[in-house]
């Protein structure tokens, strides 16, 4: 069933990690730069750099919690988060961007909509973002978009943490099922070709 979607060559495979390993820092590369220099002990670990099955589903889940919480704070919570749990720090960081600005509403309106369902609270409005794009200050917005966030209150904060919660159980099991399919996939076409 799964054979036409996981039936990858395994060369693929091993080109897409030497690919992603040449961009890799080592140990050495971190125990030398000037400013991780003193982080070296807490950067050694070998999961926060190899590209192994619980590194990376638990870096791609880190970043889709770190995801919800905007800005380049994701990545720093996802940075943070993958040295604690020792994951995959470069998968976790690229996985937070899976919020941009076409994904932010319908994320965020998920967000309250599950908050407000679980605090019974489901009468209250969502409170409308406006702004005066007239003068077409970008960055003016970004106080504005905040503001409007803490006026959707405690619901929105639930709801974007069970949201986040749920995102990351997801994307751990799946990249954990997918990793082994392909490797069941692979066995068995190990196994044909012996048997031929």
């Amino acid at each position: 069933m799964f054979d036409g979607i996981l039936n990858f060559p395994q060369q693929t495979v091993l080109v897409l990690r030497k690919h992603f390993k040449k961009y890799l820092p080592t140990n050495d590369s971190i125990r030398e730069h000037r400013f991780l220099r003193h982080l070296a002990p807490v950067l050694r670990h070998p999961n926060l750099w190899h590209l192994n099955r619980h590194s990376v589903a638990g870096g791609v889940a880190v970043g889709a919690f770190s995801g919800l919480m905007g800005g380049p704070i994701q990545m720093i919570t996802a940075a943070v988060l993958a040295i604690i749990f020792r994951v995959n720090v470069p998968v976790a960081v690229a996985s937070t961007w899976y919020t941009n600005p076409i994904t932010a509403v319908p994320l965020t309106y998920l967000s309250y909509k599950i908050g407000t369902f679980v605090t019974g609270q489901s009468g209250k409005p969502l409170v409308h973002f406006s702004y005066d794009w007239t003068n077409k200050d970008w960055i003016g917005a970004l106080p504005a978009f905040f503001h409007w966030l803490i006026q959707l209150g405690p619901s929105f904060l639930l709801g974007a943490f069970i949201l986040a919660l749920s995102l990351a159980a997801i994307s751990y099991v799946g990249i954990r099922l997918l990793w082994r399919l392909h490797i069941v996939t692979h066995w068995r076409r190990r196994k044909k070709q012996r048997d031929l």
